[in-house]
């Protein structure tokens, strides 16, 4: 079940366009022969055995079955059929760099356009690496929050929202359950997360969302893969929180519902992070998953255009890689569907540009930049209501803040403001939140002074000998040495 579809603010679709794709790209060096090659590369990173096994399957099954229907039906991109193998992760850091680092160089003279780590901890690994090759890393629904800002991460694409709008849709969801955001006061709500990077990533959001809203935030960490919960649990029986929120991966999820349903907890009040919200999930659980809510960006369901067309040419004809039936048009199947549209037409995009050949990963690094996925293309390929639109440039909104008889920053009274920003997609109850500290000041230059807000100031500066701390070694033996420099520092403005 969906709470709500939630959107990361388009920062820049520089980014957001950028952010929903797959595949790896390549270096330069690629690109003398790529001309040459009659075949696109993609390799994907996969974890077919292991704990996370059953979450990951119904993915790749959807992302290589566009690709068959993109070489089936369409004879592949422009004429450039896709190739592909698989590398074995294991959802493991080492194994994931390790994967990376043997497919960059492409294939057969096919470079990489785009790589999906298809893992957070593998994709948090990869960001340097991604920008020294050149080669895009596209993250769907995962990844390092931090990296919606291509102007900084120019080689890192996260899609569809981050992890810090799915902390703030769980507590909406939970808001509008309690009848509004003033009834979230003195709540308990859990995280039941899995130990990793990934797992953590929701607990700076949660904190500022406690603090702000007033309740009361609770952590508890699942070692991995979380086979055995019983600890956890007892501990959500022994503080009884109002709502759990779920963030698990692989086999953690059923066992957390099988063992929330032993202690008595109800199920209809746990809600599944994004990464938890597949029907994958919960068949394993059996009847006590009942009433399970979760988040998910990926609509799920067999009804799209597209899914019509992967069953006809694809599933129908026995070139599927699914393999179980009953999951097509799960919620992971669909976001490898997601992945795959997204990938195609971002190396469709650059093709239009660099001319139709094999893309390197400069080149699909603009095609992305560049995608325009617009309501009468996804109708196009089928994707309507499975895909949101995507359009290039940088998508802001400008708005101005007044703030009457507003307060100074001052040395001696450095005051900040808190400002919060909140985007809420039309038609939709999932809100994006983010919170700054801001100040006001005019700090400048002028006439041979140091001016702030008006009025001249005079520098002070703190002189230590070259055998003293900071300089050296030796610390100050006295703290009110250090506690007298820095009062002298802040002596207050003369003045003028």
């Amino acid at each position: 079940m969906s709470l709500q579809r939630t959107f990361l603010p388009m920062q820049t679709l520089r980014k957001a366009a950028a952010a929903a794709t797959i595949g790896l790209s390549f270096a330069a060096s690629v690109t003398a022969f790529a001309d040459d090659a009659k075949t696109q590369y993609f390799p994907l990173a996969t974890f077919r055995v292991g704990a996370y096994a059953s979450s990951g399957i119904p993915v790749w099954a959807g992302e290589i079955d566009y690709f068959r229907y993109i070489n089936e039906v369409e004879g592949g991109i422009n004429g450039i059929k896709l190739v592909w193998d698989e590398c074995e992760t294991n959802w493991e850091v080492e194994k994931g760099v390790e994967c990376y680092e043997r497919v960059k160089g492409g294939k057969n003279g096919s470079p990489v356009p785009i790589f999906l780590p298809h893992g957070d901890p593998i994709s948090k690994a990869l960001t340097e690496k991604s920008v020294a090759d050149k080669i895009p890393l596209v993250t769907i629904a995962y990844g390092r929050t931090e990296a919606i800002d291509g102007r900084v991460f120019p080689y890192s694409f996260p899609t569809v929202f981050s992890f810090w709008s799915e902390a703030s849709s769980a507590v909406n969801f939970i808001a509008a359950k309690a009848g509004g955001k003033d009834k979230l006061k003195g709540l308990k709500i859990a995280t039941v997360y899995h130990d990793s990077p990934y797992g953590k990533e929701t607990q700076v959001p949660l904190a500022f969302l406690a603090k702000t809203y007033g309740f009361e935030d609770i952590q508890i960490p699942v070692p991995h893969p979380g086979n055995d919960q019983s600890a956890q649990w007892a501990k959500i029986r022994q503080l009884k929180p109002d709502w759990v929120f779920l963030r698990g991966w692989g086999v953690m999820t059923p066992v957390a519902i099988k063992t929330a349903a032993k202690v008595g907890f109800p199920v209809d009040h746990i809600i599944g992070g994004i990464w938890s919200g597949s029907e994958e999930d919960v068949r394993p659980a059996g009847a006590v998953a009942k009433g399970y809510l979760a988040i998910t960006p990926f609509p799920a369901g067999s009804n799209f255009e597209i899914h019509q067309k992967l069953k006809k040419y694809i599933l129908d004809k026995g070139l599927s890689d699914l393999k179980d039936p009953k999951s097509f048009g799960s919620v992971y199947y669909n976001s490898g569907v997601d992945e795959a549209i997204i990938a195609v037409e971002a190396i469709r995009t650059a093709q239009a540009h660099f001319g139709v050949h094999p893309i390197n990963g400069e080149e699909a690094q603009w095609g992305l930049e560049h995608l325009d996925l617009s309501e009468k293309r996804l109708a196009e390929l089928g994707a309507t209501g499975l895909e949101q639109p995507l359009k290039p440039g940088d998508n802001s909104v400008n708005t101005v803040l007044r703030v009457p008889g507003r307060r100074l920053w001052e040395l001696n009274d450095p005051f900040l403001y808190r400002v919060t920003g909140r985007v809420q997609a039309a038609r939709s109850s999932g809100v994006d939140e983010r919170s700054v500290r801001c100040g006001f000041r005019d700090f400048r230059f002028e006439n041979s002074y140091f001016r702030l807000n008006g009025r001249r100031i005079r520098v002070h500066g703190a002189l230590y000998t070259v055998l003293q701390y900071p300089i050296s070694q030796s610390t100050p033996y006295d703290e009110d040495l250090l506690r007298r420099d820095i009062l002298n520092m802040k002596v207050p403005p003369k003045e003028k």
